[in-house]
């Protein structure tokens, strides 16, 4: 899944989710593939009605096969099969970015750089220690910015310049000048070639202009002094996926998701607050309309219209929207999607061969209940 930025330049804004900067617009088309029903659902609950014939909308776009019988391959070849979507609204700058990462960036700071130096193209750029660049696509430098290597995951990863313990490592964001794009995915095309990182940019070294672009210079405001500088995670592996939802925890949490002057918004939703009747609540977020009814959490994060019978215990879990957990279970990190019940007395997170007779357990001990088909009664 991937997010395609057609801009003519634009920016995000607080009151909407975003407004015209220097009379240009922004389109946002959210191209997707696997299993994509309910992240299209979430985008038409929790963004802005489309404004098509303003030129400013989210939008999905579902894998359509227009140039074969082949699904989206790659990044790359997702972009070549849309380009009639670039071709439709004539923008200066597309920006192809992932979209299964957490994080905040103001884009518009990013256009500035590209534009400033003249770029073909603009990594997205973050340093991290030397010893997890290994699991990373690691960019060399000049001290302007200008990538001179582009290395796949190395062995023995080169520092950043100024820094002899970090290196920068690709974000997986990019911008391109739409006149150049074109040809880009059109050649990888002919060549076979369908991600830009670990094919396409370290071949446009000898032909292009790409620089790398420090996200941490990404000045957003509102961050408070004890989060994390320059925040971002991938959350395409379980364990990720469950320690960035850790992350939004504690008093002084890494990434802190009350910042009202740069917001995240979530889906609307139209219902009561939470019922607490609960023993024992820690350090916990808990949504709207469910009901804690005697129950034990700790270190948790519990959807809307949850409902937690007597006696039931979480302690580092994800419970997602629609869920029941019968009285007295016990649940350890263990994530649990929309529409299930758990049955009274379950016990899961506690003897990973046990559980794993029944549901998939991750090499990091992380349990994960499927999505069910069961509603849930909030009569209370």
């Amino acid at each position: 899944m991937l997010k395609l930025l057609i801009k003519k330049i634009t920016g995000c804004r607080r009151r909407k989710l975003f407004y015209r900067w220097l009379g240009w617009t922004l389109t946002i088309y959210v191209v997707v593939q696997y299993k994509s029903q309910s992240l299209i659902e979430h985008l038409h609950k929790t963004w802005e009605p489309s404004r098509v014939a303003t030129g400013e909308f989210v939008m999905e776009v579902p894998p359509q096969r227009q140039l074969g019988d082949d699904w989206f391959q790659g990044t790359a070849n997702a972009v070549y099969q849309n380009l009639s979507l670039i071709d439709r609204h004539q923008p200066k700058l597309v920006a192809v970015f992932g979209a299964d990462h957490v994080y905040r960036m103001d884009v518009r700071q990013m256009m500035e750089f590209h534009c400033a130096n003249k770029a073909d193209v603009t990594v997205a750029a973050r340093s991290v220690p030397l010893a997890e660049a290994v699991s990373f696509g690691v960019l060399e430098t000049d001290d302007a910015g200008r990538i001179s290597a582009f290395r796949e995951k190395p062995a023995k990863p080169k520092p950043m310049p100024g820094d002899s313990e970090r290196a920068y490592v690709s974000m997986g964001n990019y911008l391109f000048d739409v006149e150049k794009l074109r040809g880009i995915v059109e050649a990888a095309h002919q060549r076979g070639e369908t991600d830009f990182g670990s094919e396409i940019l370290p071949r446009l070294m000898r032909t292009h202009r790409l620089f790398a672009y420090d996200f941490a210079a990404n000045q957003v405001p509102g961050i408070k002094p004890y989060e994390e500088t320059a925040y971002w995670r991938d959350v395409g592996t379980l364990q990720s996926y469950w320690q960035a939802h850790q992350d939004l925890l504690g008093e002084r949490p890494c990434f802190d998701l009350f910042n009202p002057q740069w917001p995240i918004r979530s889906s609307r939703y139209d219902g009561p607050g939470v019922k607490i009747t609960s023993r024992y609540v820690e350090d916990s977020l808990v949504c709207s309309a469910g009901w804690l009814n005697k129950a034990l959490i700790c270190r948790s994060i519990v959807g809307r219209e949850v409902v937690l019978e007597e006696g039931a215990q979480l302690d580092e879990c994800i419970i997602l929207d629609y869920v029941k957990i019968g009285k007295g279970s016990r649940l350890r990190r263990v994530i649990v999607d929309k529409q299930n019940i758990i049955e009274a007395g379950t016990v899961l997170g506690f003897d990973r061969e046990k559980d794993a007779r029944q549901y998939f357990v991750d090499a990091s001990g992380i349990t994960v209940v499927p999505r069910g088909n069961r509603m849930i009664s909030l009569a209370y």
